[in-house]
């Protein structure tokens, strides 16, 4: 079956046909209109479909929480067509026969490309390395590895993850965390903190691991990848690195695009993150960077939880927010409706740039005849209040519930079959 999509706006430009036929684009002007399925995309924004360099699936071990299934029906709602699923799972994706089941799921699933990262040290203990090289000959094909949720603090053990993962063509992503400077915190180190009576976070905690990794990688000649950047200051060293001429990148998520610090005051364990929600001149400088180009790509960081570990005392609560659904909403608020980035530049942060990072083949010519058909639909003019009702995954600790948020993902199409129709999530079948 060929699909025609007409007048869409593609990567927000002038409207144009795209063609979909056997998992790829196709040129429009060969295709029979007369017996493809056509759907009017007048009005609505072609964009490649998204990926997520940093997502947690829970499975194995967090079931409870999500699953891999969930996940990925969650990543298609939100308009994503690749998820990399990070390492802290139960057990740790530190095997070959843990990446491997990951994978598999993601398959059988068949809504989403699932990647598994692998962990940099045994346990994520931060003790000794991982098997790096048997994790990237598995079948799952490993090249992003992460200790995410906690920060491979010892410096010897970083530089010989960055030398490994250099010999891999492997990127390292690094949860920037000094860990002897946040024991206890949960929130922004400032004032409001002390008013709340919270253990505050301090900047700095972030900002000098970038400087230690940033450094190390420049020895190494690796590759490193910074997880959820906050703060200002840490804008400021990874655009140093980066003017150095340092292999660093960098992700921010949507919600340190949008919220700050002052949620905080309602002790709502949703709004409890790590790293913290900060102040606004922090959202402020991820935005600028954001647009120009000191951070690369925006990530989701979802991080599902159960309800018990949500509705608790604040400084007992669970860190992390569920956000796959929400991302490109969320995006269009902070960086479209504000003229910081356009769609093409939404196209950038959210598909082609992490797919580099990542590895990912089939996202370099994006909406292009030949290439894979990834595509997404978005209606750039509808507004909508998020609700539990509304969130496809098993969690809904989302920090965005009873916000109204701008766009809305219509059509999605990962290697030619549709996974979504009509903003409803198609269930059943295998990946292409």
């Amino acid at each position: 079956m060929t699909t025609l999509l007409t007048g869409a706006a593609v990567l927000g430009g002038a409207p144009r046909d795209l063609a979909i036929e056997g998992g790829a684009l196709v040129d429009p002007e060969t295709v029979d209109r007369d017996a493809a399925e056509t759907i009017d995309a007048s009005g609505l924004i072609a964009l490649p479909g998204l990926v997520d360099l940093h997502a947690h699936l829970r499975q194995p071990g967090g079931e409870q929480a999500e699953t891999v299934a969930s996940g990925v029906r969650a990543a298609a709602a939100g308009g994503y067509t690749c998820v990399f699923a990070m390492a802290n799972t139960n057990p740790v994706a530190d095997t070959p026969a843990v990446v491997e089941q990951v994978h598999r799921l993601g398959l059988e699933a068949g809504l989403a490309t699932v990647r598994p990262i692998g962990a940099v040290t045994a346990g994520l203990r931060g003790e000794r390395l991982a098997d790096m090289t048997m994790l990237a000959r598995s079948a799952a094909r490993v090249t992003v590895f992460s200790d995410d949720g906690a920060c491979v603090a010892d410096a010897e053990l970083m530089r010989r993850a960055l030398e490994h993962a250099a010999a891999l063509g492997a990127v390292v992503a690094q949860h920037a965390q000094d860990p002897a400077l946040t024991r206890g915190a949960v929130m922004h180190e400032s004032p409001l903190a002390a008013e709340l009576g919270l253990t505050g976070w301090p900047s700095v905690a972030e900002a000098s691991i970038v400087a230690r990794d940033a450094m190390l990688a420049e020895a190494t000649g690796a590759r490193l990848h910074v997880c959820h950047v906050s703060t200002r200051e840490t804008v400021e060293v990874v655009r140093a690195a980066k003017a150095r001429g340092i292999a660093i990148t960098a992700e921010v998520t949507p919600h340190h695009l949008l919220l700050t610090e002052e949620l905080v005051r309602s002790y709502d364990g949703r709004f409890k993150v790590n790293p913290p929600l900060r102040a606004e001149r922090d959202v402020h400088a991820l935005r600028e960077a954001l647009a120009d180009g000191t951070i690369d790509i925006v990530a989701t960081d979802h991080a599902p939880h159960a309800p018990e570990a949500k509705q608790t005392a604040f400084a007992d609560a669970a860190f992390g927010m569920v956000g796959l659904e929400t991302a490109l909403g969320a995006v269009q608020l902070a960086m479209v409706e504000t003229g910081l980035l356009d769609w093409a530049g939404v196209a950038r942060v959210m598909s082609t740039a992490p797919a580099a990072i990542g590895r990912e083949p089939g996202y370099d010519r994006p909406l292009e005849v030949g290439a894979p058909a990834h595509v997404v639909l978005v209606d750039p003019a509808a507004r909508s209040v998020v609700e539990t009702s509304t969130l496809k995954g098993r969690s809904a600790n989302s920090p965005f519930l009873g916000v109204e948020l701008p766009g809305r993902v219509l059509h999605v199409w990962h290697g030619g079959r549709r996974t979504v129709a009509a903003g409803e999530v198609v269930t059943g079948g295998g990946e292409r």
